[in-house]
């Protein structure tokens, strides 16, 4: 199997890039050798590559630039994923791209399910969503799995700033109406990973389309940070004493979150019988990594 990543510097593409090699050849790919503000330009890339599969990991993530950065946000997000899904269409290569909760407008009060139609609050939930329908409408050989609150401890994430803040201030105040799936990024790598060995090409492309895919269980952020710090593998060198829980109006931002974007996961695990494991117990297990 020869596959395609780009993103590989990413959070996600970091944890795929090492999850992806026991499959065959990995072609890992990212800033500067794509540039997916021009999409066109990938084109006669995947051509010379000549993938079995090509997993997309790049994404614009930055939710609140894009409401000012919005076109940029459209060609990565959205136009990108489109070219990408031509070419493997064209090539009959297996297309696994990545979107995200925030599709959703947070009102439904319940697990969203694959049924519920999309309705985003901001730019960047447009994007993402103009690019599930991109991928769609070219109806190749793809796998699209919608996921939520992506962590790793590389990078810029939650769990390293609630860390962070647990280090430089005795009482910390997060969110606790903002509801999702905290998804640790290695874990989502991994049962990517699995998913491509156990099934052939023409088992996924009897299995095509959009699945959620996301830690088990949901929380709030403010739950989710108590957890951190409830596995915080280095307490003694941790300032805060108390955390405290706030409502997001006491944090405007340019873009606006969905209050209740947990997903469902139901019908990835009946389809493919593999599950991400309970978001609490991959948060312990991540962090226990920094303690080896």
């Amino acid at each position: 199997m020869k596959i395609l990543l780009f993103g590989k510097n990413g959070q996600l593409g970091w944890e795929l890039q090492r999850c992806l090699q026991p499959l065959g050849e990995i072609v890992a790919l990212d800033v500067p050798e794509i540039d997916l503000r021009e999409p066109n330009s990938i084109r006669p890339l995947i051509r010379e590559i000549k993938p079995n599969v090509l997993v997309n990991a790049t994404a614009y993530t930055a939710v609140d630039r894009a409401e000012s950065e919005t076109e940029l946000a459209m060609q990565i997000n959205a136009e990108a994923p489109r070219v990408m899904a031509e070419e493997c269409a064209a090539q009959k290569c297996v297309f696994i791209h990545y979107s995200t909760d925030y599709v959703f407008d947070g009102t439904k009060g319940s697990p969203y399910t694959e049924d519920d139609r999309p309705n985003p609050l901001n730019q960047y939930g447009r994007s993402k969503w103009l690019g599930e329908q991109a991928i769609q409408a070219v109806d190749g050989l793809y796998l699209i799995f919608r996921t939520a609150w992506v962590y790793s401890l590389r990078g810029e994430s939650f769990v390293r700033k609630v860390l962070q803040w647990s280090r430089q201030q005795e009482t910390l105040r997060v969110v606790d109406d903002q509801v999702s799936n905290p998804t640790w990024a290695r874990m989502l790598a991994e049962v990517t990973a699995l998913l491509l060995a156990r099934q052939s090409l023409a088992g996924l492309a009897e299995r095509k389309g959009l699945y959620h895919l996301a830690g088990d269980g949901c929380c709030s952020r403010y739950e989710w940070a108590k957890a951190i710090l409830e596995f915080d593998p280095d307490p003694h060198h941790r300032l805060a004493r108390q955390i405290q829980p706030a409502k997001s109006a006491e944090f405007p931002t340019p873009a606006q979150r969905p209050l209740f974007s947990a997903l469902s996961c139901e019908r990835f695990v009946a389809t493919f019988d593999l599950r991400l494991p309970a978001w609490k117990e991959a948060l312990k297990l991540a962090l226990n990594t920094l303690s080896v």
